[in-house]
């Protein structure tokens, strides 16, 4: 997502989950935020993505972050 966020000029965070979920908090341009959510519900290669939930958050942010 980080690759693709930042293709985007999309900036925010992503983090893989104990439970196989991700989580990740996006912002930018709504045009942007929408491609990268589209690209989200099919991931990346070889990934298997069985939905995706969107809600509102706040933040503000400079590039795009892996958390651990």
């Amino acid at each position: 997502m980080r690759r693709e966020a930042q293709r985007m000029s999309v900036t925010g965070w992503v983090r893989n989950c104990d439970d196989g979920t991700v989580e990740a908090m996006v912002q930018g341009v709504a045009e942007a935020v929408d491609s990268l959510l589209r690209w989200a519900q099919r991931g990346p290669k070889h990934a298997r993505v069985d939905r995706v939930d969107i809600r509102p958050g706040e933040g503000c942010f400079i590039g795009f972050a892996i958390r651990r």
